[in-house]
């Protein structure tokens, strides 16, 4: 089959399968399938498939219509201008998570030999990003999964910061030991185990739930984060993290204000209020 043939019946097997955007995965899903940029397939629509291409493409398509992730079938995804590897054993990044990055930076700019820990580093996306742009950096990560730390170590050989980020095999803070950092960060799981069942199938079928939800409410994890983390950090240091929808005020009230001042949530691309932003007192 020529392109300008199979592209129209893929999106349609795409949009009877109910996946979003049924065009332009195709597009995607064929690109990856013969290791082709977007530009050939269009300009060259009488290209004729080979029986092991089309083999190949039949089969990610097939994968697709199941509700995988195009991301898990392509093994990468793009975060803050750069390409991640990305498994079933990590979150796929998401657009609203580079506010956290972009936050970051801001924070650590201008100091003069920043340091910062990330908790639950899954990809690696968050702190790798922040190296990358950052050259006078360093951070240590820990992640409980040894699965996801496999990924993070690969995407940090990827970006060439393996060696100014440390990684551990480890539960929340329990890494850190005397250590003291000026910037915590967090993407921990905070989805309510009662709202998996009505998320994506691509989300709650395929993506690792130890990395959405706590199993309950969605806040056990990350109360620990706020109680745990001042230890952590410099006089004057901070800590990010991202929250669920509806969780504002709930996360702001376990807050010591003995101890912390500024607790900021600052609101995503949706108006959804997405990002902690707290200063422990100096």
């Amino acid at each position: 089959m020529r392109i300008s043939e199979i592209l129209p019946e893929a999106a349609r097997a795409l949009a009877d399968s109910g996946v979003p955007e049924p065009v332009r995965e195709s597009s995607s899903i064929l690109q990856f399938a013969l290791g082709r940029d977007r530009v050939f397939l269009f300009s060259h629509p009488e290209y004729e498939l080979t029986d092991e291409e089309y083999s190949r493409f039949d089969e990610l398509l097939g994968r697709r219509r199941n509700r995988e992730p195009l991301q898990y079938i392509t093994g990468r995804q793009e975060f803050y201008g750069l390409e991640f590897l990305v498994t079933p054993a990590v979150l796929i990044p998401r657009p609203e998570t580079e506010m956290l990055v972009a936050k970051g930076l801001e924070i650590l700019r201008g100091l003069k030999e920043p340091e910062f820990a990330e908790i639950g580093v899954g990809s690696g996306c968050i702190s790798v990003s922040i190296l990358a742009n950052l050259p006078n950096a360093k951070a240590v990560g820990s992640e409980i999964s040894p699965g996801a730390l496999a990924v993070a170590k690969a995407n940090a050989e990827r970006h060439s910061v393996s060696g100014r980020l440390e990684l551990f095999e480890s539960d929340l803070c329990e890494a850190f030991g005397d250590r003291r950092f000026d910037m915590i960060i967090s993407n921990p799981p905070y989805v309510p185990a009662s709202d998996i069942d009505g998320l994506q199938p691509e989300v709650r079928s395929f993506e690792p739930h130890t990395a959405l939800t706590d199993g309950g409410d969605g806040l056990s994890i990350v109360n620990r984060i706020i109680h745990d983390s001042a230890a952590f950090l410099k006089s004057g240091g901070y800590l990010l993290m991202e929250i669920g929808f509806s969780q504002a005020e709930r996360v702001r009230s376990v807050f010591d204000l003995s101890i912390w001042q500024n607790v900021d949530i600052l609101p995503d691309f949706q108006a959804i209020p997405r990002m902690v932003v707290a200063c422990t007192k100096r």
